[in-house]
C-alpha cells in the first residue's frame, strides 16, 4: 500500500470509484482531500462523455468536494482530439450529450446531418429510433463510425444502465461496419491522462473499477493499477480474466485509512 501512497501522481475513473450517478461514495472526500494535502497530482478520467468538466466540478462541488475543471479528462474531449488529427475541418452527426457536442465545437468540428465525415455516438438520454435511422443512413453512405467508450453499461444510482457501447450496437449490426472506439480501454485515454499531468508512466498509478476498461487500459499502459470494489466488478469476477490488477481494495478511501 505504501507504494501506491508514494506515486507522484494518480489517474482515477469516475463512475464507480468516486460515485454512483449523484451518489459520493465512503472514504473518497478523504482521499481527495489527501491528494491536495499531499501536493499528489491527479486527473478524473472518465468514460462518460455527457458532462464538460466545468460540469463535472461543479458536480463534485455540490457533492462537498472542490476539484478544478483542470482535474478531469473525458471520452468526449479525448474523440474529439482524436478527430482533429485525423481530419482537421471535419464535420459530424452526433448523438449524445452537450459535453460531448461541447468538447468537438472546441476542436472545430461542426454538426452535419447531410453529408458527415463521422457519425459520433456516446452516452444520451434522448436516445431514439429516429436517431438511428439517421446514423445508420449515414455510415452507409460513408461517414466512419466513432463510439466516445466501448461500455456496455455503467452504475448509476438506480444501478446498471445501458452505456455507449448497448447504444452503438444496432447501428453497428444494421450498417455491418464496426464502430472505432477512443474511450477506455484504448491506451489513448491513458496517454492523454499521462500527458496532462506531466508524468511518466512508472509515477503514476490507475484507479479503476472495471477489468475490462480500465484495468486493461493501465496494463497496456505499463502503469500500475487499482482495481477498487465499489462499482461494476466483484471479488469473484476478477479470475475470469486472463490478467490481474495490481492492487485490489474496497474503494479509494482505504489508501488514506
Amino acid at each position: 500500500m505504501e507504494q501506491i501512497r508514494n506515486k507522484k501522481g494518480f489517474i482515477c475513473d469516475m463512475d464507480g470509484v468516486i460515485y454512483h450517478g449523484s451518489i459520493i461514495l465512503p472514504g473518497v472526500a478523504d482521499f481527495v482531500n489527501w491528494m491536495i494535502d499531499n501536493d499528489k497530482k491527479f486527473v478524473f478520467l472518465t468514460n462518460s462523455p455527457e458532462k464538460t468538466p466545468h460540469e463535472l466540478s461543479m458536480k463534485l462541488e455540490r457533492m462537498g468536494l472542490k476539484v478544478s475543471p483542470d482535474n478531469f479528462y473525458t471520452s468526449a474531449m479525448a474523440t474529439a482530439e482524436f478527430l482533429q488529427t485525423q481530419k482537421p475541418g471535419c464535420t459530424a452527426y452526433v448523438i449524445g450529450e452537450a459535453g460531448l457536442t461541447k468538447a468537438l465545437y472546441d476542436r472545430k468540428i461542426y454538426m452535419n446531418d447531410v453529408n458527415p465525415d463521422y457519425v459520433v455516438v456516446g452516452e444520451t438520454r434522448t436516445y431514439n429510433f429516429e436517431k438511428i435511422e439517421k446514423a445508420i443512413e449515414l455510415v452507409n453512405k460513408g461517414a466512419k463510425l466513432i463510439g466516445t467508450n466501448p461500455d456496455i453499461t455503467g452504475p448509476t444510482e438506480k444501478g446498471i444502465m445501458p452505456a455507449t457501447g448497448s447504444l452503438i450496437a444496432p447501428i453497428e449490426i444494421a450498417t455491418g461496419k464496426k464502430a472505432y472506439f477512443v474511450g477506455k480501454p484504448n491506451p489513448l485515454m491513458l496517454r492523454h491522462g499521462l500527458r496532462k499531468l506531466n508524468c511518466h508512466s512508472e509515477e503514476i498509478a490507475f484507479i479503476g473499477d472495471r477489468m475490462d476498461t480500465d484495468i486493461i487500459a493501465g496494463i497496456e499502459s505499463n502503469v500500475d493499477t487499482v482495481l477498487v470494489l465499489s462499482g461494476v466488478t466483484s471479488m469473484e469476477e476478477i479470475d475470469r480474466f486472463p490478467y490481474r490488477p495490481k492492487y485490489i481494495l474496497d474503494g479509494v478511501g482505504d489508501l488514506v485509512k
